[in-house]
């Protein structure tokens, strides 16, 4: 009897994850979605698929759509994961999804080990083949005899090099407040063997320069790096930051909307109509000499290239507009959202790279790991095919019975990172290696 497998969620990443489970499996498929019709097109007739109706909080529908499955891929925001979790333990089913472990989801450990259940989490791009492609070389290392000394691993989705078209150097496939929001995070890090803590505030003054393959980035830490210490098996390293990647001059920008609190929830005042009024009124500068006190505030020239990429943005129109936010983050959201979508035919790219200084008992040696990976024009981008194929792989594992681990897990261990990274190859996502000894 075919495989069944049930995938909540027919948002931006579930394309490929349905079109690889169709062609490489004889897997039957139900897609659901709380717009069922966007489930429908997923499915695109395929006579292995069906589409439903998907509400989480209506508990007898959930429970009925888990029961009929053999494994559940929850492509759902992350918040929700539990409550799917809870019914796969009741009815006995595996499940997969692209999140970070919660401490919610940590707590369903015990049971899911007791009925011989996989919970498997982070198994997604980043989370996901940043855990899966680092463990391979860090296993290798200690192999070989090794000591990992030194690891920094950093991400970003941004646009393809001929789609990099504005100021910002990025471009939005989805809401922009996430990644607004990831600005007022803190970060900590492990420098010099100790803990080394950034604030919100000083996140962005915290960026480093990379350049990768000639183009110009820069990286900043991406919340907490050190629980990898444990994760990774890495115990006593002197150096190890996670981060995220950007093109150069991100950080810049970024530190000239927090400076005029448009990364606040403050809210947007009642009666003002227009993006300028309401920079001027949340600084309490003169609409009329705007752009100039804008750049006197930034303590930065009138023609710098950061009060030219505001004025880009639209924040010093003075056209009347009927704002749909109420809040500085909400408003510059929508902005972005507008200025900052890919056009037709854009591609974007995933770009992501290791660092490891590892020693041996004669030599030390020095490894890069980089992958970049392009969105294919009018069709899945990078970002959806980096996040769900590694799930489609991990499924398709899973049902065939080629991983026997139980409980909460992440794809550090080689039974999972082999064998999904080996698919990926075929799919023409691939890492680069360069390796110097010395």
């Amino acid at each position: 009897m075919n495989k069944h497998v049930l995938i909540l969620g027919a948002g931006l990443v579930s394309q490929p994850i349905i079109d690889y489970l169709f062609k490489n499996t004889d897997f039957t498929l139900t897609v659901a979605d709380i717009i069922e019709d966007n489930a429908a097109k997923a499915i695109c007739n395929n006579p292995r698929g069906k589409s439903a109706v998907l509400d989480v909080n209506n508990s007898d529908l959930l429970g009925r759509l888990i029961k009929s499955a053999d494994l559940v891929v929850s492509l759902l925001p992350y918040t929700l994961h539990g409550i799917v979790a809870n019914h796969c333990l009741q009815a006995e089913k595996h499940m997969v999804n692209a999140s970070y472990v919660s401490e919610e989801m940590k707590s369903f450990d015990a049971e899911a080990r007791e009925k011989n259940l996989l919970f498997l989490c982070e198994i997604g791009l980043d989370p996901g083949i940043d855990h899966m492609s680092a463990m391979q070389i860090i296993h290798s290392v200690q192999k070989r005899g090794g000591k990992v000394e030194e690891f920094v691993s950093v991400c970003g989705g941004l646009p393809a090099p001929e789609a990099n078209t504005n100021p910002f150097g990025y471009k939005f496939s989805w809401s922009p407040k996430g990644v607004l929001l990831a600005g007022n995070n803190p970060a900590q890090y492990i420098d010099g063997g100790a803990l080394k803590q950034i604030s919100a505030k000083d996140l962005f003054h915290s960026t480093a320069p990379m350049k990768i393959d000639g183009m110009d980035f820069e990286a900043y830490p991406n919340r907490d790096s050190t629980s990898y210490e444990e994760i990774y098996g890495l115990e006593g390293i002197d150096h190890l930051m996670r981060g995220t990647l950007r093109y150069a001059g991100w950080h810049k920008l970024i530190l000239a909307l927090k400076a005029l609190n448009l990364l606040s929830e403050t809210s947007v005042p009642a009666g003002v109509s227009s993006f300028a009024s309401v920079l001027a009124d949340l600084n309490g500068l003169d609409s009329a000499n705007l752009r100039s006190d804008v750049a006197s505030k930034l303590e930065v020239a009138e023609d710098d290239n950061t009060v030219s990429a505001l004025e880009w943005l639209g924040l010093f129109d003075i056209k009347p507009v009927e704002f749909q936010a109420t809040t500085a983050i909400d408003l510059l959201a929508e902005s972005m959202n507008e200025k900052m979508a890919y056009a037709d035919g854009e591609r974007d790219m995933v770009a992501l790279q290791h660092r490891f200084k590892a020693t041996f008992s004669d030599h030390s040696e020095e490894i890069t790991s980089t992958l970049f990976d392009y969105g294919i024009p009018n069709g899945n981008s990078s970002m959806a095919r980096t996040v769900s194929l590694p799930l489609a792989i991990a499924v398709k594992l899973i049902l065939d019975g080629k991983i026997n681990l139980t409980g909460v897990q992440i794809p550090v261990d080689p039974i999972i990172y082999e064998p999904v990274l080996s698919e990926l190859k075929t799919l023409g996502i691939e890492f680069t290696e360069e390796l110097v000894r010395s």
